[in-house]
């Protein structure tokens, strides 16, 4: 079965965007070289992002890119300290959509609004 390896979070404002990631989850976020191509890599203010070392079954790495039209992103972040991540978000200037809930046999999940309206789950597997 196919896996998920990459994943890119549209923002209104890349530069705040990166703070918020860089603060919350203590992601690597740099920009990638554009291309001379003036509607690819540049246009976009493309930047990658490095979520920690790479581990099998882990996807560890995404993109940052300029929104051009609404578009949504969904994806779900695994973190050791659930309800710690989740405390800082309204503080980094995000909104929590759902509070930390259990979902039996899973883990525990949230849903959060980053700073650029985009949803996003947060979650710890039961260990």
């Amino acid at each position: 079965m196919p896996n998920l390896t990459h994943f890119m979070i549209p923002a209104d404002d890349v530069d705040r965007a990166k703070r918020f990631y860089a603060a919350l989850l203590n992601w690597k976020i740099d920009p990638v070289v554009p291309s001379r191509d003036p509607g690819g890599i540049a246009a976009m203010q493309y930047h990658e992002i490095t979520t920690g070392p790479v581990e099998p079954g882990a996807l560890n790495t995404g993109g940052l890119y300029k929104r051009h039209q609404k578009e949504p992103i969904l994806s779900f972040v695994r973190v050791e300290d659930i309800e710690g991540v989740v405390s800082k978000v309204e503080m980094l200037g995000g909104k929590i959509m759902m509070p930390v809930s259990e979902i039996p046999g899973v883990g525990l999940t949230a849903m959060i609004l980053d700073t650029e309206g985009n949803l996003i789950g947060i979650w710890t597997p039961i260990e």
